[in-house]
């Protein structure tokens, strides 16, 4: 890592000993026809995106002392498209996971449904009401996976 004070949103050694792999890897699979290797330290790309992503600033506006916006994008935009970046999260909440002594793997999920609002003519015995949320139309289940039957409004309601 370059001499420059760290940020708050910085990689810690052990969280970039646990990705500088998989960005590795994806280094070796994603090689520049022209053999250019890039001039940015990885560890500062992915800090710069942390720090973007943590303070809400545009990409012209990251510190100076930080790799340009363009390198920046660059690979956010490479990482998304190609899942590194869910891999990349998916290693951190493992390890955050483990931290707090905790499964790998969650055991629970909590869905939630969305109410939808309904117009004024639609009738009551028609559109539902949601009674924990106050409003006067039906609830959208959660999309449906591809193996069970999609559920529909009325049956949901019945568990609320």
């Amino acid at each position: 890592m370059s001499e420059r004070k760290p940020y708050p949103p910085d990689l810690s050694d052990e969280q970039w000993s646990l990705i500088e792999p998989v960005i590795t890897a994806w280094k070796d699979r994603s090689r520049s026809v022209s053999g250019h290797q890039g001039a940015h330290d990885m560890r500062e790309i992915v800090n710069a995106i942390l720090y973007q992503g943590r303070t809400g600033c545009q990409c012209a506006y990251l510190p100076h002392d930080l790799p340009p916006k363009s390198a920046t994008y660059y690979y956010f935009a490479a990482w998304c498209d190609d899942g590194t970046g869910q891999v990349i999260h998916e290693l951190l909440c493992c390890q955050l996971r483990e931290r707090a002594r905790r499964l790998e793997d969650p055991t629970m999920v909590v869905l939630d449904t969305q109410s939808v609002h309904v117009t004024a003519g639609v009738p009551a015995s028609t559109s539902g009401h949601d009674p924990a949320k106050r409003v006067a139309g039906y609830l959208r289940p959660p999309p449906a996976r591809p193996s069970e039957k999609p559920q529909t409004a009325q049956n949901l309601t019945k568990h609320y």
